[in-house]
């Protein structure tokens, strides 16, 4: 298992476009992610749990992997947020 922690830059952190894309992005990796913001820890593949996060701007989430393709599953999220989901 690898994980990261990794402040989200965009204006309104994850509402529904970013999360939609995210959501999509892990959907596209075998490996289990999760996705963890103050104390509650969601399936990545959610789109209803990433958005019960509640995760707004300048917030710092921890997105875990674990089985194949973890380490790129976590570098394509990485970019995806580096890039502020393309905002």
């Amino acid at each position: 298992m690898k994980s990261i922690q990794i402040r989200i830059k965009n204006q309104v952190g994850l509402h529904a476009r970013p999360a939609t894309l995210f959501v999509q992005m892990a959907q596209q990796h075998e490996a289990d992610i999760t996705v963890s913001y103050e104390g509650k820890t969601v399936n990545a593949k959610s789109m209803l749990g990433l958005l019960s996060l509640g995760v707004s701007k300048d917030s710092i989430i921890t997105i875990a992997a674990n089985g194949s393709g973890e380490e790129l599953a976590l570098s394509s999220l990485t970019t995806l947020i580096e890039n502020n989901f393309g905002e």
